[in-house]
């Protein structure tokens, strides 16, 4: 039995409303595409690496962090108005190297990784939703199975319990949770591919599978990040949810797998035809 006090009945009706704006806001946007899908994609990276700085902001100097800013908007303005993936991928890693070498190890690695961490995500959205009715199909594909994930591994954990799944990084989350999460993720990735295209990939479960998982991994490690710096929440910009890192960390690891995957496997320039 889930145990909902009056507070918390209440945060409840927050994260619910706020993720029904956020979910309307995402699909129309990536219904858009283009230039609108972009701003999405941009808007996830920039509040990445707002909320990365604010958690790690005592190992890194005002220097340091200063540069790693104009770097990841340097990255934004080729993923808006060209699009080219060696271009953003290089603009991207030089200014990582570039933010290391300057801060040195005690100042520089995080926000260096920081940077990484932001804009790679962005980047890879961006790609895997391209111009086409694929890559829109591919983004849903991408949201379905984190969502189910997310929303399943939550209420199954709460329900049933158990032993815990890495309490060194997550004090809450049970194995119960990540199986369920799991096998909804696939549940959801199947379901969806089956109605887009019956005769799609014989992979998608195997797919939906790999980023379930790591959604969950990606998860984990944002935990493992604030506990590191003693932090609860990444941030306070959406009500009821805390931060933006606390509601795309394992989304922006999905979306770095699927396109690794697609780029790996089909073409960095069209990855989301390794699903469609």
């Amino acid at each position: 039995m889930i145990g909902i006090g009056v507070n918390g009945f209440s945060n409840l009706q927050k994260r619910i409303l706020s993720a029904i704006v956020l979910i309307v806001i995402a699909v129309v946007l990536t219904s858009l595409g283009g230039f609108a899908f972009g701003i999405l994609a941009c808007a996830i990276g920039l509040s990445v690496f707002y909320e990365w700085q604010l958690i790690t902001f005592q190992r890194s100097t005002s220097v340091t962090r200063g540069l790693a800013w104009i770097c990841l908007v340097c990255v934004m303005v080729v993923l808006l108005f060209t699009q080219d993936v060696l271009t953003m991928f290089s603009v991207l890693f030089a200014g990582a190297a570039l933010v290391a070498a300057i801060g040195g190890r005690a100042n520089g690695y995080w926000p260096a990784f920081g940077l990484i961490y932001a804009g790679v995500p962005a980047i890879a959205l961006t790609l895997l939703r391209g111009d086409t009715g694929d890559g829109f199909a591919a983004i849903l594909f991408l949201f379905a199975v984190v969502w189910a994930t997310d929303i399943f591994a939550f209420f199954n954990g709460r329900a049933l319990g158990g032993p815990k799944l890495a309490p060194r990084f997550s004090p809450n989350k049970t194995w119960s949770g990540a199986i369920g999460g799991a096998a909804a993720g696939v549940a959801a990735g199947v379901g969806f591919a089956a109605f887009i295209a019956p005769a799609g990939s014989i992979s998608v479960p195997l797919i939906a599978l790999l980023l379930s998982i790591v959604a969950q991994i990606g998860d984990l490690g944002e935990s493992w990040v604030k506990r590191r710096f003693g932090i609860k929440d990444s941030g306070q910009l959406i009500p009821g949810h805390g931060g933006v890192m606390d509601r795309v960390d394992g989304l922006v690891a999905a979306a770095a797998l699927l396109y690794v995957i697609g780029a790996i496997l089909v073409t960095p320039e069209t990855p989301y035809d390794i699903l469609f």
